[in-house]
């Protein structure tokens, strides 16, 4: 693959450029658009239920198809549970080779029903397309009530700053490409990547660190909250190995877009060690929540706090 997982997501900066001016039907039961570019959209049924709705779906970032199939329904629900919502049920969304294997095929369908099974989210259907590359991911509708929607606009000054998990797949998926990573440091970014995130009780706003890495979303976040996110960076969480492959320089495309877009809105207190900086625009696949809450959530590492508004709408400790 020429990007695998998130990495191959389009740069944040031609997304700007192309919804500027985006056409809508503004409607009153539209609680969640795409205004503040959160994880999911939210639209309102009754005074008492909302529809959460979400897709996404990448290229593998795994050999093994039904692992791949797996961390893409986990990725895809992800945007549920930041949103605080319950995932209910999904339809796929597949590009696969018309000559390619179909023992392979079914293996990335069985492995992403089963977590969808796992996240007690139903698999309606989904639709295919022949195509030279793989990809595959998950369309997933869920339900919250419309009081408890968690968006990236919710972070208040006070709160902690907590994240869900390690960060570092994106350069373990590069180390992987190139042949350099270790099957051990393979097998824990799998494990991270297949673990489901929960919806993040008590938090005052939530988003998972996805393909636009730990400060491009934590951007969106300071952005719609007009807050400034202090995050310290020896507090952020590395997977086994992340450190090293990053010494290597095995970074994605999307990690190179990620700091070229998000690096003005920036400002780092101190110099950081070059291999540390760039994981903090890592292109995460499936990876935790990024949470402002007033206590930490149980198993969250808290990695900063939130402030009122600064000189910049991230510093980094």
């Amino acid at each position: 693959m020429k990007a695998g997982g998130c990495a191959a997501k389009l740069s944040p900066r031609i997304l700007d450029q192309a919804l500027a001016g985006f056409p809508r039907l503004n409607h009153p039961d539209v609680l969640v658009g795409f205004d503040t570019r959160d994880d999911a959209g939210v639209f309102r049924l009754s005074a008492e239920l909302a529809l959460v709705q979400t897709v996404d779906f990448f290229t593998p970032i795994v050999d093994d198809p039904y692992t791949f199939g797996a961390i893409a329904a986990a990725n895809a629900l992800s945007d549920v549970y930041a949103m605080g919502g319950k995932p209910l049920s999904s339809l796929s969304v597949l590009c696969f080779p018309s000559s390619g294997d179909i023992s392979i095929l079914r293996e990335i369908l069985r492995g992403g029903a089963d977590k969808m099974i796992e996240a007690g989210c139903v698999v309606l259907g989904g639709h295919s397309v022949a195509d030279d590359e793989i990809k595959f991911g998950f369309a997933v509708t869920g339900t919250v009530h419309p009081d408890q929607v968690l968006t990236n606009a919710g972070a208040r000054a006070g709160d902690f700053l907590v994240l869900t998990k390690s960060i570092g797949t994106g350069v373990i998926g590069s180390a992987l490409k190139r042949g350099i990573a270790s099957e051990e440091h393979v097998a824990g970014s799998i494990q991270s990547m297949l673990t489901l995130n929960r919806p993040a009780d008590g938090a005052h706003g939530c988003t998972d660190v996805t393909g636009f890495g730990l400060i491009g979303h934590a951007r969106e976040m300071a952005l719609a909250s007009d807050v400034t996110l202090e995050i310290d960076a020896s507090k952020v969480p590395l997977l086994p190995g992340a450190i090293d492959y990053s010494k290597a320089g095995a970074y994605s495309g999307g990690l190179k877009n990620n700091r070229e877009f998000a690096s003005s809105c920036v400002h780092f207190n101190r110099t950081l060690p070059e291999e540390i900086e760039a994981l903090l625009y890592d292109p995460q696949t499936s990876g935790g929540l990024l949470i402002s809450a007033p206590q930490p959530p149980a198993g969250s590492v808290v990695i900063g706090r939130v402030t009122e508004r600064q000189m910049k709408p991230i510093h980094i400790l």
